[in-house]
C-alpha cells in the first residue's frame, strides 16, 4: 500500500500560517495557570478564531492549522470541561473550514496534534502507550475534516513515535515538527538527535520533518540534519527568547519583525526548505511578507 503523502508545490515552498495561540493571547484570552488557554477561544470567541484563520488566508498562507493545540483531554479535565473534548475538536475544524470557504481560496487544512503535556518540559511527557491512545482518539475526530496532520512541538522520541502511530490509522499524511535545543544543534529538547527521532518512525506514514517552535536560528542550524533524512523539510519558528528544556515561562523577542523573520526564512529556502511558515508570535503581517518574498523569488 502506498504511503499517504502531500503533493507539495514543485516550483516554490508550501507556506504555512502563523501563530494562532499568541494572536489569541494578544486579544486578552490567555488564562494563567491553564494550558487550555488557547482553546478557550473556541468557547468564548469563536469569531476571533475564524477571523484569524481568514487573516492568514488573506495574507497568502497555503495552509491553515486547526486551533487544537490546547485541546488536550488532560488540560480540559483540570478545569472541569473534559466532556467537551470532541465538541472542541470539531468546533476548531468547523471554524477553519468556514474561514476557507468565506475567503474562497482552496487552502489546505492541517489538523494540529499537539504535545499532550506542557510544551518544552521533557520531565512531564506522558507514558508512550497512553499518548498513543490519546493521539489516535484526536486524529480520528479530526481526520474527516483535515487534509493532513501537523504533529507539533514534539521534544522526545516517545512523543514522536506515539503521535505517528496514533495518527497513522486514519490514512492521512503526517508532518512532524520538533522543538529543538538552542545550544546544541540538531537535537530535540528532550536530548535525542533528529536522526534518532526520525528512525523511531521510519515505518510510519510521515511525509515531512520540520523544526518548529524554537528560534529561527535553531531552525537554520538544524536544516542540514533535517535534509539528511531524505524527506521534505523546513521550519516555522517562534519569536520568543530562546527556551531551554523545563522552562515554563517565555519572553518575546523584539528583533523579529516581519522583515527580520523573513530574512531567516529566505535562508531556509536557500538551503532547500520545502515547507515554511511561522509559529508563536508570527502574525498575518509576517505571513504576508513571506508570501510576497516567495512569489517574487519563484516567478
Amino acid at each position: 500500500m502506498a504511503m499517504p503523502t502531500l503533493d507539495l508545490p514543485a516550483d516554490r515552498p508550501l507556506l504555512l500560517d502563523g501563530g494562532m495561540g499568541q494572536a489569541i493571547s494578544k486579544a486578552g484570552l490567555r488564562q494563567p495557570g491553564s494550558p487550555f488557554w488557547s482553546g478557550r477561544a473556541l468557547i468564548e470567541r469563536p469569531d476571533l478564531v475564524e477571523s484569524l484563520h481568514r487573516q492568514f488566508i488573506e495574507a497568502g498562507a497555503d495552509v491553515i492549522t486547526t486551533n487544537t493545540y490546547g485541546v488536550v483531554r488532560a488540560f480540559m479535565a483540570e478545569i472541569g470541561i473534559e466532556e467537551r473534548y470532541e465538541e472542541m475538536n470539531l468546533k476548531a475544524c468547523e471554524l477553519a473550514a468556514r474561514a476557507r470557504d468565506a475567503v474562497g481560496r482552496n487552502v489546505l487544512i492541517a489538523g494540529s496534534l499537539p504535545p499532550l503535556s506542557d510544551s518544552y518540559i521533557p520531565s512531564e511527557v506522558r507514558p508512550e502507550e497512553e499518548m498513543t491512545e490519546r493521539y489516535a482518539e484526536q486524529a480520528a475526530i479530526l481526520a474527516p475534516h483535515v487534509d493532513f496532520f501537523m504533529v507539533e512541538t514534539l521534544i522526545t522520541v516517545e512523543e514522536t513515535r506515539a503521535a505517528a502511530r496514533g495518527a497513522a490509522a486514519q490514512g492521512k499524511p503526517i508532518c512532524i515538527g520538533w522543538s529543538l535545543l538552542e545550544k546544541d544543534h540538531g537535537r530535540l529538547k528532550g536530548g535525542a538527535t533528529i536522526a534518532e527521532a526520525a528512525e523511531a518512525v521510519a515505518d510510519q506514514p510521515v511525509f515531512a520533518f520540520l523544526a518548529n517552535c524554537c528560534s529561527p536560528e535553531a531552525v537554520t542550524r538544524a536544516l542540514p540534519d533535517l535534509k539528511a533524512l531524505g524527506k521534505p523539510t523546513g521550519g516555522y519558528a517562534n519569536t520568543f527568547e530562546p527556551i531551554d528544556p523545563e522552562q515554563k515561562t517565555v519572553a518575546d523577542r523584539h528583533d523579529l519583525d516581519p522583515a527580520a523573520y523573513a530574512a531567516h526564512v529566505d535562508n531556509w529556502i536557500d538551503q532547500g526548505a520545502r515547507i515554511v511558515g511561522g509559529c508563536c508570535g508570527t502574525m498575518p503581517e509576517h505571513i504576508a511578507l513571506l508570501r510576497q518574498r516567495i512569489d517574487a523569488g519563484f516567478t
